[in-house]
């Protein structure tokens, strides 16, 4: 069974005390998949979060799409962007780069297309559905709980793992 705790027209409707309370709030792991992830990069006060889960001990792991990918011109043509959204993912790596130098922080690149952007913590997850030619931003944001195996939640986390798998570390 998922327990769906809320539901938000777009991501950015999404009250900033959610994504703090989100990261803050992780014990085991916290887990981002993204292309760019820029408004979190850019908001040093998850960042800092992050750093401070991390040194607690949280496993904290970040997908961001390859700049050079195939998958993210792809997305930036759909979008009607072009190449900036390849900019926004170098933008956000500066930002992630001294987060990648804290122990328990990994920073990988994917090349896949996103069905949905991934934001977790522990069984706590914001899912952001993406939807053909609208930015991410733009798009609604479903926030789960994982109750037990084979729910909808459980469903995004073998997502997540998948991507994990087949994604390259940041060197």
């Amino acid at each position: 069974m998922v327990e769906v705790l809320a539901t938000y027209p777009h991501r950015w409707a999404v009250p900033r005390p959610v994504w703090q309370q989100l990261f803050q709030g992780a014990r085991d792991e916290i887990g981002i998949l993204a292309y760019a992830g820029l408004f979190l990069a850019e908001d040093m006060g998850i960042m800092r979060a992050l750093a401070e889960r991390a040194r607690g001990g949280v496993r904290v792991r970040i997908l961001l799409g390859d700049p050079d990918g195939a998958c993210v011109a792809e997305r930036g043509s759909d979008e009607g962007v072009g190449e900036s959204m390849a900019a926004k993912i170098r933008n956000a790596l500066v930002h992630y780069r001294a987060l990648g130098e804290v122990d328990g922080v990994e920073i990988r690149l994917h090349d896949t297309v996103l069905y949905n952007s991934i934001y977790r913590a522990d069984d706590d997850l914001l899912i952001n559905p993406h939807a053909y030619g609208i930015a991410a931003s733009h798009a609604p944001v479903l926030h789960l709980r994982c109750a037990e195996d084979g729910d909808m939640a459980s469903t995004y986390l073998e997502s997540f793992e998948r991507v994990w798998a087949a994604a390259s570390p940041v060197g």
